[in-house]
């Protein structure tokens, strides 16, 4: 029960205002409701706004994440080195083309994939290892430099998991790259989930800056079918008497998804991708003034370590909290949150935790994010927030921890 009447603050929302309903409305109002003109304005303004080439929009970035391994031809044989501290859809979309996973663990601190970690893993799995997917958990960025290094020295594919980290910059040789441009990676997947940076209600966008890896991912997004002369294979069936290609033809070489988004999703996503610099600056406002409330309870409760050399547009504000020195257990401290209308959820149980890994992988031993995962709670978050929520947030953690009375 929320006993204080104040308004329940979710750990992550989205924030809709009248010109994103007009754009949904006049969508509505129009001749075409899915794949229409406004998936390739989107995905045009999308691309600009991360700096890549090319953007495919799909129906969630779980999906954007499955085409990014159909598009790179992973399948059986093959292993895909994957963070343990991430969402399960980054290991799932590799077991979706029959491809093995292996776990990479990640730094207590930050919940990040590492030097160490990554070239842990790529030992491990040895010369059928064909891909690496790193994570931007929370916000922060993995060393892309990093990676795209490791990954050269092993001949392996880089899918950045970029769905938590729109808007974002890293640093790479003293300039600052946005999430997205793919600078050191072959494609970076989002997921525009309404909880994310911008929402088109569910979607997901991956970029590239190759043309023929955008080409092969608006097949597979669309059942695997083309209506591109230069590909047909039935020449009896493709073409008429004059070698034209036949208006209503189309060919499937190999079976793809209907992953495709509507117009209606797409319009809400363009609306929202133009305030995309009002939401990362409030985003990034919120966590400064957060950092500065929870200073005093340190060391109890910290911030998620995040690297410096990267300027996040946080998703989720992460706290790591000694719950071995407070008096109450994590379970229990989510729920007097709540009773104050405070919600959080932990983001995430590590993936090698999962029953279905488990059995396929046995008991993995990863030390840095089995010590993350024990401390983790993430707090709300998203745009719509004052300053005064933040502290009501930070005086109610202090007071559900007890912690004012052990730092005295």
């Amino acid at each position: 029960m929320n006993t204080d009447a104040q308004p329940f603050l979710p750990y992550g929302r989205q924030c809709i205002d009248d010109d994103d309903v007009a754009a949904v409305v006049s969508v509505l109002k129009s001749d075409w409701l899915t794949t229409g003109p406004v998936v390739e304005q989107f995905e045009s303004a999308f691309a600009k706004a991360t700096g890549a080439e090319h953007a495919v929009v799909c129906n969630s970035g779980t999906a954007g994440l499955h085409l990014a391994m159909m598009a790179l031809g992973i399948g059986e044989g093959d292993v895909v080195i994957v963070p343990s501290l991430t969402f399960l859809a980054t290991a799932n979309a590799a077991r979706y083309v029959g491809a093995d996973v292996e776990f990479a663990d990640v730094e207590a601190e930050t919940g990040l994939m590492s030097e160490d970690s990554l070239r842990d893993a790529t030992k491990r799995a040895g010369s059928k290892a064909k891909a690496v997917a790193p994570v931007h958990l929370n916000g922060p960025c993995v060393d892309m430099a990093m990676v795209a290094r490791l990954a050269e020295e092993h001949g392996l594919h880089v899918v950045e998991d970029a769905c938590h980290a729109l808007g974002g910059t890293y640093s790479s040789n003293g300039i600052q790259v946005p999430v997205g441009s793919c600078r050191h990676s072959d494609m970076a997947v989002f997921s525009l989930h309404p909880v994310k940076t911008i929402t088109m209600g569910e979607g997901g966008v991956v970029t590239t800056n190759d043309p023929e890896t955008d080409r092969i991912l608006k097949k597979f997004r669309s059942h695997g079918m083309t209506r591109d002369a230069d590909d047909f294979q039935n020449a009896d069936l493709a073409f008429d008497g004059a070698g034209k290609a036949n208006p209503w033809y189309y060919e499937m070489a190999e079976p793809g998804y209907n992953y495709r988004a509507s117009d209606i999703n797409c319009a809400l996503g363009l609306s929202q991708l133009a305030r995309l610099e009002q939401f990362v600056e409030k985003r990034r406002h919120l966590t400064a003034f957060y950092d500065q409330e929870l200073a005093p309870l340190a060391p109890l409760v910290q911030p998620a370590r995040r690297p410096s050399d990267c300027s996040p547009a946080l998703h989720l504000y992460a706290v790591l909290i000694d719950f071995d020195a407070v008096d109450v257990d994590r379970a229990a401290l989510m729920q007097r949150l709540r009773a104050l209308g405070i919600g959080t959820q932990v983001h995430y149980l590590p993936v090698h935790r999962q029953p279905y890994y488990r059995r396929h992988y046995g008991d993995v031993v990863l030390p840095g994010a089995d010590a993350y995962y024990r401390r983790c709670l993430s707090l709300p978050l998203f745009p719509d927030m004052t300053e005064t929520d933040v502290s009501r947030v930070v005086n109610g953690l202090e007071t559900c921890l007890n912690t004012k009375e052990m730092i005295e």
